[in-house]
């Protein structure tokens, strides 16, 4: 039976209840396998934001301020300013493009890939645990549904078709939502730029 078959008050209801459940997940998520465990993996030495500026940059060996800063949805300034912390403290390396000297590339040194991989080997670890006793088929028609349904509020979000929906540390390249919409990845349009030049 689909909610438009239920009552005004029961459909509310429900709607309500699923807003809920996925307000409180996304929450349990931040605060448990993101905050928690990445204080665990590094010892306290990097933020959830430093590690989205590593992830990303891990993701393709060369970026420019600006990817950074469009992936991030934060401005230039603010992206240099971090970039810069993660240079000093040597988990990225910054240098300038053999064809333009504007051009900043940045990669992971080896500190920052040795940071970013035990983060991703103890969250592996976490999560396997965590969901390995769910079913397979509920977990794929739960994330096909969470898909379609930010596709639908994507749809009614922005004019733009460059619209970030910043999946964070958990990246695809094949992303449903993008696939569902007309929608440009931030991402995935400044690489694409990159390439062409």
């Amino acid at each position: 039976m689909t909610l438009r078959a239920q009552r005004d008050g029961e459909a509310r209801e429900l709607i309500n209840e699923f807003l809920g459940s996925t307000h409180v997940f996304h929450s349990v998520v931040g605060d448990v396998i993101e905050q928690n465990l990445l204080r665990e993996a590094t010892a306290g030495r990097l933020t959830f934001p430093q590690l989205k500026l590593l992830r990303i940059v891990a993701l393709e060996a060369v970026h420019t301020i600006s990817e950074v800063a469009a992936f991030l949805g934060v401005t230039k300034a603010a992206a240099s300013k971090s970039v810069d912390g993660l240079v000093r403290r040597g988990l990225l390396r910054r240098a300038e493009g053999k064809h333009d000297r504007r051009a900043i590339h940045l990669s992971l040194s080896p500190q920052g890939k040795g940071l970013v991989a035990a983060y991703e080997r103890a969250r592996d670890r976490r999560l396997a645990a965590l969901f390995g006793e769910c079913p397979a088929e509920d977990l794929k028609h739960t994330a096909r549904l969470l898909d379609r349904l930010s596709a639908r509020l994507a749809e009614d979000r922005a004019h733009s078709k460059e619209v970030c929906h910043q999946c964070s540390i958990y990246f695809r390249e094949r992303c449903h939502v993008r696939q569902l919409v007309d929608r440009t990845c931030l991402y995935l349009r400044h690489r694409s730029r990159r390439r062409k030049k």
